[in-house]
C-alpha cells in the first residue's frame, strides 16, 4: 500500500507459526500511525493537543455526510466547493468523496503526488461551520509540502478530527452513520483506524 514519503513501509513479520512447530501464529506489525485509514488527534500538530487516546466517542461515531467532488476541477477543494453543498444544522461530520478513491479501488500502489486536498480557507470556512470530524480519502487533508501545514493547524488547533486514507469509491453521497475506530495509542498522535458506515 501507499505510504506517505520518508514514512516506514508497512512489514507484517510472522514471529510464531504452527505451521513451524510453534504453539499459535503470532505476527509483528512495522508501520506509522499515519499508515492507510487513519485518524490524526490534533495532537499530530499542536503539542497541547489532545492525544489519540483522548478524543471523545461522540465526534467519532454518529451521523455524517458524504459529499461527492468527484468531478471537482483540478485537485483544490475551495469554499465555494463546499458553498453549495447543503449542510443539514446538526451536520458536524463531512467525508469528502473525490477522486482519490479510485486509487484505493485499483490498489494503486506508489504516492500519488497530486491528489486532491483541502485549501486552508476552505478548511477555516469548516471550523466556522462547526465541523467536527472531517475525512478525505487519500493520505493527508492537505496537498504534499504545504507551507507549515495550515490545513492542519487551521482544523486540529479548532479541536477538529482528522480522518484520512479512506475508500469511499463504493459509497454514494449523501448522510449515513459513520463507526471510526482507532488503535487507542496512549500519548498517540494518530492511529490506523477501521472505518465503516452505514445507511440507515
Amino acid at each position: 500500500m501507499p505510504v506517505w514519503p520518508g514514512d516506514t513501509r508497512v512489514r507484517i513479520e510472522r514471529t510464531s507459526s504452527i505451521q513451524g512447530g510453534d504453539e499459535a501464529n503470532v505476527s509483528r506489525l512495522h508501520l506509522s500511525s499515519h499508515t492507510g485509514t487513519h485518524v490524526d488527534a490534533p495532537h499530530h500538530f499542536i503539542n497541547q493537543g489532545l492525544t489519540v487516546d483522548r478524543l471523545p466517542l461522540d465526534v467519532l461515531v454518529g451521523p455524517a455526510l458524504v459529499i461527492d467532488l468527484e468531478h471537482l476541477e483540478g485537485t483544490t477543494i475551495d469554499v465555494f466547493d463546499l458553498a453549495g453543498v447543503h449542510f443539514g444544522k446538526s451536520t458536524s461530520r463531512i467525508l469528502l468523496k473525490t477522486q482519490n478513491s479510485y486509487l484505493w479501488e485499483t490498489r494503486h500502489t506508489e504516492f500519488e503526488r497530486e491528489y486532491v486536498h483541502l485549501s486552508r480557507k476552505a478548511a477555516e470556512w469548516l471550523v466556522k461551520r462547526g465541523i467536527r470530524l472531517v475525512g478525505v480519502d487519500y493520505l493527508s487533508v492537505e496537498a504534499l509540502n504545504a507551507d507549515r501545514h495550515r490545513v492542519h493547524h487551521a482544523l486540529l488547533g479548532a479541536g477538529v478530527v482528522i480522518v484520512e486514507g479512506l475508500n469511499l469509491s463504493r459509497v454514494p453521497a449523501g448522510p449515513c452513520q459513520l463507526m471510526c475506530l482507532p488503535l487507542k495509542i496512549e500519548g498517540g498522535d494518530g492511529a490506523p483506524a477501521r472505518v465503516l458506515v452505514t445507511r440507515d
